[in-house]
C-alpha cells in the first residue's frame, strides 16, 4: 500500500490545504511516471536543519530548498525528502509566484528525481522545469 506522509522536523506544521487529495495526486505522479510507490516522506524544515543535512552527506556548504534520499531497494520506491520552508519562501518571491505553487513545484521536483530524471545539465533542467509545470497544471485541475 503505497504511503505518501507529510512531517516537520524544526517548524511547525505548515498549512497544506486538500493534504488529502494531494497525497492521492503524487501517488497518481508515480503511476503516470510508470512507478510504484512504497513510501515516501516529505519532511518540511528550516534553512539551518537542511543545511546541516546538505553538509553532513552530501559535502556541500549552501542552502538548498530540498534534499531527497532515495531509499528504495527493487522496484518500489522509498523516500525522505527534505524541504525547507525557509528557502521556498523566498525563491517564491524570487519568482514572483505564490508559496503554495512554489511548495508544490519543489514536492513535484522530488518525486521527479525519484522517478529518475536529473537537473544538472541544461537539456536536463529543461525537462524536469517542463514535467514540474505539467503536474502543477494536472494538480490544479483535478
Amino acid at each position: 500500500m503505497a504511503n505518501v506522509r507529510f512531517s516537520y522536523a524544526d517548524v511547525k506544521p505548515i498549512s497544506l490545504p486538500g493534504k488529502k487529495a494531494l497525497k492521492e495526486f503524487i501517488k497518481r505522479l508515480f503511476s503516470l511516471e510508470g512507478k510504484t510507490v512504497l513510501s515516501i516522506n516529505y519532511v518540511f524544515c528550516s534553512d539551518p536543519y537542511l543545511l546541516e543535512i546538505n553538509k553532513s552527506f552530501l559535502q556541500h556548504d549552501y542552502l538548498t530548498d530540498i534534499i531527497t534520499f532515495d531509499l528504495s531497494e527493487g522496484e518500489l520506491v522509498e523516500s525522505e525528502v527534505y524541504i525547507s520552508v525557509d528557502r521556498v519562501r523566498e525563491n517564491a518571491l524570487i519568482h514572483n509566484t505564490v508559496y503554495r505553487t512554489e511548495l508544490l513545484r519543489v514536492m513535484f521536483h522530488g518525486a521527479l528525481h525519484l522517478c529518475g530524471y536529473r537537473d544538472k545539465k541544461k537539456s536536463e533542467i529543461t525537462i524536469m522545469r517542463e514535467k514540474e509545470e505539467s503536474y502543477l497544471r494536472l494538480f490544479e485541475q483535478s
